[in-house]
């Protein structure tokens, strides 16, 4: 394979545009010449959208043709809310559901795109402690993990028929908007952020633009199929974290929310915050990437420019 980069004009079509990784990849990619579609589920405004209903299976295979790659970034947001029963499903389903409608729409083509990149998550791996993990660890146990063996699962229709298929195992993505650095940020700047629980959990990060320099590399390099992690190469503390928030922002980070407290006010999904992941990016140094920001200080900083 020669890992020949696709050329500037090529078709890009992508599920979840709208979202916070989504649309800074469409704006990457537009920056650069390439013509980028976007699966919407209203109407459709103009020739850069085709519509979809992920959840109940219906898109246009037809309009997919053509592309040379289809991203799919869709999904519920985990840490939108409390995990109701009724929540996980919601976050289930348009996952699950949503990758299975577009695998066979794929999967359908007569001729099918160069690459099909799936979004994923660090979450499959589960709680790993201080345990180092990469690509060739199997799945953990619980509600994230079991999800993301689930949402993998359903491109198999994609990969079977011969294309190219990437997870990309996304960590916390350190960005001034959305996710969870969009919620610590200004907790931070008013004074109030601290380390959460003891603080000794690993926090595999990754600055956004490395997460969108790190789907472009993907894109292009033939020789990268199945899963790879989208994380620092140095996976940090909660507790050295809150220090470099402190450090960075030049403010106080003398609070704290103890274990019973986060587990009171977000039930299930505080498990997730005070797991432990400490996930190595070994398949994406393997193949050359070299990482912008790979220190959280300058993650930080560059999230905040």
């Amino acid at each position: 394979m020669n890992d020949a980069p696709m050329a500037p004009g090529s078709r890009v079509v992508i599920a979840g545009a709208s979202g916070m990784i989504g649309s800074a990849v469409r704006r990457s990619l537009t920056a650069d010449g390439y013509e980028v579609v976007r699966l919407v589920r209203r109407a459709p405004r103009g020739q850069d959208e085709i519509q979809w209903d992920p959840e109940a299976g219906r898109i246009d295979a037809g309009a997919l043709a053509g592309a040379a790659a289809v991203l799919n970034f869709a999904g519920a947001g985990v840490a939108s809310r409390r995990w109701t029963d009724a929540y996980k499903e919601r976050i289930r389903c348009s996952r699950v559901l949503g990758t299975a409608t577009l695998a066979k729409a794929v999967a359908s083509l007569d001729e099918g795109p160069r690459v099909f990149v799936n979004g994923s998550a660090i979450g499959f791996y589960g709680d790993t402690g201080g345990r180092a993990v990469d690509e060739t660890t199997p799945a953990g146990d619980g509600f994230l993990p079991s999800l993301c063996v689930e949402w993998e699962g359903a491109a198999d229709p994609v990969r079977e028929a011969g294309v190219r298929t990437v997870f990309v195992r996304t960590g916390l993505v350190v960005a001034r908007k959305g996710g969870a650095w969009g919620k610590l940020f200004p907790l931070f700047k008013a004074g109030l952020g601290g380390r959460m629980g003891d603080g000794g959990q690993y926090w595999s990060f990754i600055a956004l633009h490395d997460e969108v320099a790190a789907i472009r590399h993907v894109l292009d390099t033939d020789s990268l199929s199945g899963p790879v992690n989208l994380t620092a190469p140095d996976p940090l503390t909660n507790r050295e974290i809150t220090e470099a928030m402190g450090r960075v922002l030049h403010r106080p980070t003398f609070f704290a929310t103890p274990a019973p407290a986060l587990r009171l006010a977000l039930g299930e999904m505080a498990g997730d915050i005070l797991g432990s992941q400490r996930v190595l990016p070994t398949r994406l140094l393997s193949s050359g990437f070299t990482f912008a920001f790979p220190t959280i200080d300058a993650a930080l900083r560059s999230a905040l420019r």
